[in-house]
């Protein structure tokens, strides 16, 4: 058997490579209606789509966030702060320890450090596969990741105690 599925393939949401499929036949003019039709799909800087996502993704899971940073084990005021983008961090491992303990699959998960503007995990660097095979087959909690990288010779997950 396979450690690393296939991405499922989510019918809401468009890879890059179709959009820019749909651009190779766009003129400026059309911009508009392009961004229009696409909006959903559409990454701003000016958006809030992270915190919406984040926000949707958790409640649609049936979830509380207070519960979900205690299962990832990031201070609750840090998680909200983050969630909100109130607070930016430079480590991608708090946003895939608050995305593991709010039970996203690999999809949801690369999606989300997309919006966050982080890199996606990366199926050649060992550690990111790793991890993915964690978010595919979830052997159990943070915890339980954290020993796996630890028995293979790789960085936990690092905690949110220090904070950038």
């Amino acid at each position: 058997s396979e450690i690393i599925k296939g991405k499922e393939e989510n019918v809401n949401e468009k890879s890059t490579g179709d959009l820019e499929k749909e651009l190779l036949s766009a003129y400026p003019k059309d911009i508009a209606a392009f961004i229009a039709k696409n909006k959903d799909e559409m990454i701003d800087s000016n958006s809030r789509s992270f915190t919406d996502y984040m926000s949707r993704t958790i409640k649609e899971k049936g979830l509380q966030k207070q519960d979900v940073f205690l299962q990832a084990d990031i201070p609750q005021g840090y998680g909200y702060k983050l969630l909100s983008e109130e607070k930016h961090t430079r480590q991608r491992d708090a946003i895939l320890r608050i995305c593991y303990a709010a039970g996203f699959n690999l999809d949801e998960t690369q999606h989300a450090l997309k919006l966050y503007r982080m890199e996606e995990l990366y199926a050649r660097v060992s550690r990111d596969a790793l991890i993915m095979a964690c978010f595919n087959n979830r052997p159990g909690s943070i915890i339980e990741v954290n020993e796996l990288l630890l028995k293979n010779k790789m960085e936990p997950l690092r905690s949110s105690g220090i904070q950038d």
